[in-house]
């Protein structure tokens, strides 16, 4: 029977996937106090130790919140309570719980979201507490994470746990919580590898059982389990991409598949669900906070540890975006902002470039960079003059190539002229659609199906031609891609590159899969 969940959406995205609950079985277990003070250094030992590995490649942000797990593992204000009614016979599970959810309890109080969502960490540390305490005693623990794509159930949702399983390789598809809220260190990471999560979901989904067939819609806020059949929902079919991240569709055309990430952990799930390789790295994820542009070393220690896992791989690096909503505080005067920002600032450009060649070169990933919202031709020719410097400084043989991102009605409408001077195009579908429909990105109204609007695709038609007749590539890396109904539409206009959240591979692959290029024939239909 087909069950409907709702919950807050957190990190948006559609997957599908069997359900996996993570949390561990309830009950008593036979432990006295040693065994629970050397449970709290086990926990906290191991997050320290991970936190480490992380720092050590780089992923700072992932470190500091693994880290933060390991300082309330061993935080007396945890740990004292419930050793405290350990001692006085209370049960080590009774105990762990009711120290931990005092805590929680304190924190969940506090007004500021950021705060009172650190409750749910105290209650994710208590609940690896209790999962060490069963293991060392020999009780049952939860079944290893299936070989098959997967949505993580779980209480609270760990964000440990997310990270290991993306750098396991797992095939991780989707989380759900019935604890935390968008502020929650979860939520966060879920964010930052592409992952569709909802927080806040109905208890009643811990009842759901292991194994069963579900589909996550973190846009709408639901998941549902047994859907009522799977025929009636081809489009979420899951598959894995050939050998080369190539997909095949229904009537032959073979399409790229590749994935658009910030992290390490993001690129090496999207890899492990068989992308090619990264048709856009955003780097200014990191730096959003930031009071002053990034140096060539800030940007070096944020770029190498993803590029390292792209040897021999495209890796299309998109230069530093900072506009829209994603505007860091030292530009926050009203004045210029993404490319025009960049291109004014004395130094940022040249330090990104050789960080990208410097980065890129050492790993010998397959190098691209892209220029973002370009709305002018002349734009395109500074980049490459300075790349081309940063190139040779770096001892590269040739030049990468140059492209920009398409994401400007005006520049889509011009996109012939542009195809003079870019190497490649990748279009960017939310923005696109954003300016042309006339709503706020952050509009759900503005959401991934509004490029099937007729205005859109037929930009898009008018790029993908425009680099057609000029023989430069073209790609389109906008969330529409992963959107079933706009993903046959983007095929049949000649679309053959698709670059999505690392997340959604093999949802996307399965799209491809399932459908024909020659079923949608104009922009309009």
């Amino acid at each position: 029977m087909t069950a409907r969940f709702s919950g807050l959406p957190v990190s948006a995205g559609v997957s599908v996937g069997e359900i996996y609950l993570g949390d561990g079985p309830e009950g008593g277990v036979a432990a006295g106090e040693d065994a629970v003070r050397a449970a709290f250094v086990a926990v906290a030992s191991e997050r320290s130790a991970f936190a480490a590995r992380l720092r050590a490649r780089g992923e700072d942000t992932q470190a500091g919140i693994v880290e933060i797990g390991a300082l309330i593992a061993a935080d007396p204000a945890l740990t004292g309570p419930a050793l405290d009614a350990v001692r006085a016979g209370t049960d080590a599970v009774t105990a762990v719980t009711a120290a931990a959810q005092a805590q929680a309890d304190v924190l969940a109080a506090l007004p500021d979201p950021s705060l009172s969502e650190r409750a749910g960490d105290v209650r994710q540390v208590a609940a690896a507490v209790l999962a060490e305490l069963r293991r060392t005693a020999g009780e049952a623990t939860p079944p290893a994470p299936p070989d098959r794509p997967f949505i993580l159930v779980r209480r609270d949702v760990d964000p440990a746990e997310l990270i290991r399983l993306a750098d396991s390789g797992a095939r991780l598809t989707g989380a759900v919580s019935v604890g935390g809220g968008a502020s929650s260190h979860a939520a966060i990471v879920a964010r930052g590898l592409g992952l569709p999560m909802l927080a806040r979901a109905d208890a009643g989904v811990l009842d759901s059982r292991s194994g069963h067939p579900a589909i996550l819609d973190a846009n709408a806020g639901l998941l549902i389990v047994d859907p009522a059949t799977t025929a009636a929902i081809p489009a979420q079919a899951v598959h894995s991409p050939a050998a080369g991240g190539f997909v095949t569709t229904r009537d032959g055309e073979r399409i790229t598949l590749l994935c658009n990430v910030a992290s390490a952990a993001e690129t090496r799930l999207g890899l492990s669900a068989g992308a090619a390789g990264v048709g856009l790295l955003r780097t200014e994820i990191p730096f959003i906070g930031s009071r002053g542009w990034p140096s060539e070393e800030d940007l070096i220690r944020q770029l190498e540890p993803i590029l390292r896992e792209l040897a021999g791989r495209p890796a299309v690096v998109r230069l530093l975006d900072f506009s829209g909503d994603k505007i860091p505080p030292f530009l926050h005067n009203g004045g210029k902002t993404g490319l025009s920002a960049l291109l004014s600032a004395p130094g940022a450009l040249d330090a990104q470039l050789r960080a990208i060649t410097r980065t890129a070169e050492a790993a010998r990933a397959e190098l691209a960079v892209l220029v973002p919202m370009v709305s002018a031709p002349d734009e395109v020719g500074q980049v490459r003059e300075r790349l081309a410097t940063a190139a040779a400084a770096a001892g590269l043989g040739t030049v990468p190539e140059l492209g920009i991102m398409v994401e400007v009605a005006a520049t889509a409408a011009n996109a012939a002229e542009f195809a003079k001077s870019a190497d490649f195009f990748s279009i960017g579908t939310n923005d696109l659609a954003s300016e042309v429909l006339g709503f706020d990105r952050t509009d759900p109204r503005g959401g991934p199906s509004s490029a099937a609007d007729p205005r859109v695709l037929d930009l898009i038609a008018t790029t993908v031609q425009a680099a057609g007749q000029a023989g430069i590539k073209v790609s389109v890396c906008g969330d529409a891609a992963a959107d079933p109904r706009v993903l046959p539409r983007l095929l049949a206009l000649g679309v053959r590159v698709l670059s999505v959240g690392a997340a959604s591979v093999p949802r996307v692959a399965g799209l491809i899969a399932a459908a024909d290029t020659t079923g949608t024939t104009s922009a309009a239909s």
